[in-house]
């Protein structure tokens, strides 16, 4: 016999594929391969069928996409996100002219001021107003360049949605590193959505977008004992407002509190957040004001000469940012000492807008608050409590829970909506009027128009324009007026020069100076 065509297979009797002592038909034996766990040998036809080509696909995505879901990460993934969210609902209010407030104008006239190397002049203000005698906010300049590239009040908005969105990775991250993977995730989504955050972004633009993250980031750092980068994040807080330096001040404060000693570092902070209000309210605001003064003060005690707050509109809006936030349980964090100084402005103040929560003043109150909870949290699950320690462990879900079922009512809901992705007509048609008046030229305008025009025209507010009668007037077409008698309020404002109508669209009406008596 042919020992080596026997060996081979090729004997008389032997079954094919067989054993060859045997004759057994022994299957092919499967190997885990590198591309997946159902693929043969060489030779044995590849995979079996499509759920195996599927898995085996399933597993090569996880195998490649195991560094991106590293842990670590998950701070990043979710600041990303809500950078999205935030862009995109301000891309829509930009699309649909759906400006809330004159402070998108306000703030692209002092940034366009900076992006050309001049003062920070907005002339919505009043004609020639510097805007550092109204409120202290140089770290405006910081958008100056990015401004320079892209002259539009659309960056201001998305510089504002990336300013927001970076907030939240301190929060996701300390959460995560105190409490663990999925509650730190919950607890930074909770952020995210929160009411406070949800409500500055839909409102234009504001200074305190840079507040959020310096905030969150130097609260992130007291919670790891780093009090040198306390004091770098903290110590900026002077630039973005009047106000937040004793917001500083009491980050110092906090730190003296957590190390128990007088650390140096600490001391300084606390100076130097105290010295720098007072210089900014009694000297460097008055220099630039007009007036020489604050005009502020207005709005605090008897010298304002209005209605104080109602003790329940103040409790209620204070509870608003505990309760639904963080469960009550901030109140057990020395942290949430850094919430006093808004709220403290607020109590002294007969401010109304200071006590809703329709705009943007409760946003600094949101890092706060949820690191507040993220500082709690651990000592109260293992606390001897059983009942307070069973919430302690199911409050992060909790909150996530309250933050997705407000926000059904809140701006980010429109992401939901098909007419957010889509540009009205009347808005496509009001555009294409505003951009007829030339670069350069004066405006009068109220605030529909004013993002459309801030950034290449010298605009002025609606009935202060001192003595200049401007080229161009721009208005919103009010339900109770006719165009015929929206001319009219235009030449009233202006009896030495006469208008004419240039053109209307989308609910808008712009009129041309034809001549000046």
């Amino acid at each position: 016999m042919n020992t080596a065509a026997a060996t081979a297979g090729d004997a008389p009797g032997r079954i094919p594929g067989g054993d060859a002592l045997t004759g057994v038909v022994v299957p092919p034996q499967r190997t885990e391969s590198p591309d997946g766990p159902l693929h043969t040998r060489a030779g044995d036809g590849g995979p079996r069928g499509p759920r195996d080509r599927l898995r085996s696909a399933a597993h090569r995505l996880r195998t490649r996409t195991a560094p991106l879901r590293r842990p670590r990460l998950d701070p990043y993934w979710t600041a990303g996100f809500f950078f999205l969210a935030y862009a995109v609902l301000a891309l829509w209010r930009f699309r649909t002219l759906s400006t809330s407030s004159w402070d998108l104008g306000i703030f692209e006239q002092a940034i366009r001021g900076y992006a050309h190397f001049g003062a920070p002049i907005v002339d919505l203000k009043g004609p020639g107003t510097n805007i550092l005698g109204d409120h202290f906010s140089p770290v405006l300049v910081v958008l100056a360049p990015l401004y320079r590239l892209f002259p539009s009040s659309l960056t201001l908005l998305l510089a504002q949605a990336a300013l927001f969105a970076l907030s939240v990775l301190p929060v996701t991250r300390a959460a995560a590193r105190s409490l663990g993977r999925l509650p730190g995730l919950a607890i930074g989504v909770a952020y995210g959505l929160s009411w406070g955050v949800q409500k500055a972004v839909d409102f234009d633009f504001h200074e305190i977008a840079f507040a959020l993250p310096l905030i969150a980031f130097a609260l992130e750092a007291v919670l790891r004992g780093r009090w040198t980068a306390v004091v770098c994040w903290a110590a900026p807080l002077v630039l973005v407002k009047e106000d937040l330096g004793v917001t500083a001040a009491t980050i110092g404060a906090l730190a003296l509190i957590r190390t128990r000693r007088a650390g140096p570092l600490a001391i300084a902070l606390v100076a130097f957040g105290l010295s720098a209000t007072a210089v900014t309210l009694g000297v460097l605001i008055p220099g630039f004001n007009g007036s020489g003064s604050y005009d502020y003060w207005s709005k605090f005690g008897a010298e304002g000469g209005g209605a104080a707050i109602p003790l329940a509109t103040a409790l209620r809006t204070t509870l608003w940012a505990l309760l639904p936030t963080t469960g009550l349980l901030a109140l057990r964090s020395p942290l949430l000492l850094v919430a006093l100084p808004t709220l403290g402005w607020r109590f002294l103040s007969h401010e109304p807008h200071y006590w809703g929560t329709d705009w943007h003043y409760s946003a600094v109150l949101m890092p706060v608050v949820f690191l507040a909870l993220v500082d709690a949290l651990p000592r109260i699950r293992v606390s001897t409590r059983p009942r307070l320690r069973s919430y302690a462990h199911h409050l992060p879900a909790a909150v996530l829970t309250a933050s997705l079922a407000l926000t059904t009512t809140l701006p980010l809901a429109r992401l939901t909506e098909s007419a957010t992705y889509r540009t009205p007509p009347d808005a496509v048609a009001a555009e294409k009027l505003l951009a007829r008046i030339p670069d350069g030229a004066t405006v009068e305008s109220d605030i529909r128009p004013l993002s459309r025009l801030t950034g290449r025209t010298r605009v002025f507010w609606t009935g202060d324009t001192g003595r200049l009668a401007p080229d161009y007037v721009a208005v919103q077409l009010p339900t109770d007026r006719t165009p015929h008698q929206a001319l009219a309020d235009a030449m009233a404002r202006h009896p030495r020069s006469t208008y004419v109508l240039f053109g209307s669209a989308g609910g808008l009406l712009v009129f041309h100076r034809t001549s000046a008596r």
